[in-house]
């Protein structure tokens, strides 16, 4: 089955070219010239896209803007979006991660790369919505609410288990504490993050041995790389 790749971009040029290379590459491309129609096209329950290329400055609705929505969207909370660009500094690349990008692409950029890229992110959303993870030492099964490590059962809490299922599911990307608030705690939350550092720090020390797999980046938030 053909995957659907929804394209938000308003120049046609750089939209025809990339609805014309994906569909060389066996995808399903659909174009949005504005940020109002993609949203439209995005949120369509009988053709949801597999993944979102979308350009950051967009008419009307911005592209930021529009990350947003649809990351607080059920139908597309875990879409993957890769951002098109013309911004290249490293605070717009934050920005755009932290609002809720899976990838950063800046503009000119090479069509073989922006392949390549819409097939790592796919790959990475597969693995991410596996029922299970496992990497030789720590196991969760995500629809039992079960982890082991290294044999040994884990008892956690909702919410420690919770934390503990987004970092896996965004494995190896930095996960912000506000991030984490956001999808843990929900939207509604506007406590202290220090809240968010006692539940880490309690889940390492549940998690024993495989603590490890959660690291701290400091004055950002916190990254799983997994039991080594």
């Amino acid at each position: 089955m053909q995957q659907t790749i929804l394209i938000i971009e308003d120049d046609a040029d750089i939209a025809e070219s990339l609805q014309y290379n994906l569909k060389r590459e066996g995808f399903r491309p659909v174009i949005a010239e504005s940020g109002e129609k993609g949203l439209r096209l995005a949120l369509d329950e009988k053709a949801t896209p597999s993944l979102v290329i979308l350009d950051l400055m967009l008419p009307g609705m911005s592209g930021m803007e529009l990350c947003r929505r649809l990351r607080r969207e059920t139908l597309t909370e875990n879409t993957p979006i890769i951002m098109l660009t013309a911004k290249a500094a490293e605070g717009d690349k934050i920005l755009g991660l932290e609002t809720g990008a899976d990838d950063y692409i800046v503009k000119p950029f090479s069509i073989k790369e922006v392949i390549a890229r819409v097939r790592a992110v796919l790959r990475r959303a597969e693995k991410e919505t596996a029922p299970k993870y496992e990497d030789g030492r720590l196991g969760v099964d995500f629809a039992d609410m079960r982890v082991i490590c290294d044999g040994n059962g884990v008892k956690l809490t909702r919410k420690e288990f919770a934390l503990l299922e987004h970092l896996i599911k965004n494995a190896g990307r930095v996960a912000s504490r506000q991030q984490l608030l956001d999808n843990v705690w929900g939207y509604s939350y506007f406590g202290d993050t220090r809240t968010l550092d006692v539940h880490i720090r309690r889940l390492r020390q549940k998690l024993d041995e495989c603590g490890s797999c959660i690291e701290t980046v400091v004055g950002v938030g916190y990254r799983f790389i997994g039991c080594k």
